[in-house]
């Protein structure tokens, strides 16, 4: 198998184990019974789901990749996204033919996002990196209970995640999407740069690798 289709595949998968934690998020706030804040607790522990996944199947990740790149792999770095992108939109074609109102909740989160200016998101987005990071790394050791700890840490946060928000853009209408187009692309490119930021600041601060 050539390089490129491994990293293809690899990411793509780790996409839709992001999509599939992101439905149950939304299913789970979109519950009937319950506080609001039981539900958003549900749905951000539920999202631990796509990392134990992505870590214990080694799938490629943006966010469980980007602290650990060595010079010379943005190009494989920026192919990982790019997978984990389709992978994750496959999914939420799935939310789509839901019966649960799954795109008004999608909306709902997207709106939110766009209240926020893109430099305050990609500020925010630097804490989820951050997490992501520590996690992995702890993960990798053979410790996961991290990521149950630090995902449903991110999201009680807001920060957000550049796959999981491909996610909500696509689950969401539209023409509401097709509306805000400009915003959200702006947007997007923010937070990603700010998940890079925040995988590598370990290394920007101490000058090398948490491992």
């Amino acid at each position: 198998m050539s390089k490129f289709a491994e990293v293809m595949k690899s990411s793509f998968l780790a996409g839709v184990s992001v999509g599939i934690a992101g439905f149950g998020y939304l299913a789970s706030r979109d519950a009937g019974a319950g506080f609001i804040v039981t539900r958003e607790l549900m749905g951000s522990v539920l999202f631990s789901f796509a990392l134990l996944a992505v870590v214990n199947y080694k799938m490629m990740l943006y966010t469980g990749t980007a602290g650990f790149v060595k010079k010379g792999e943005m190009g494989r770095l920026g192919l990982i996204l790019l997978g984990n992108i389709i992978g994750c939109a496959a999914v939420a074609l799935m939310a789509r033919l839901s019966i649960m109102p799954l795109q008004q909740t999608a909306q709902g989160i997207l709106e939110f996002r766009l209240t926020i200016s893109p430099l305050s998101g990609g500020i925010l987005a630097i804490g989820c990196g951050f997490i992501m990071t520590t996690a992995v790394t702890f993960a990798r050791k053979g410790n996961n209970l991290p990521l149950m700890i630090g995902v449903p840490l991110f999201i009680v946060c807001g920060f957000p995640h550049c796959v999981a928000d491909i996610f909500y853009y696509m689950a969401a209408p539209l023409a509401y999407w097709q509306a805000h187009f400009c915003e959200i692309l702006v947007y997007y490119v923010a937070i990603v740069i700010g998940n890079f930021v925040g995988c590598n600041f370990y290394r920007m601060i101490m000058g090398s690798n948490p491992e």
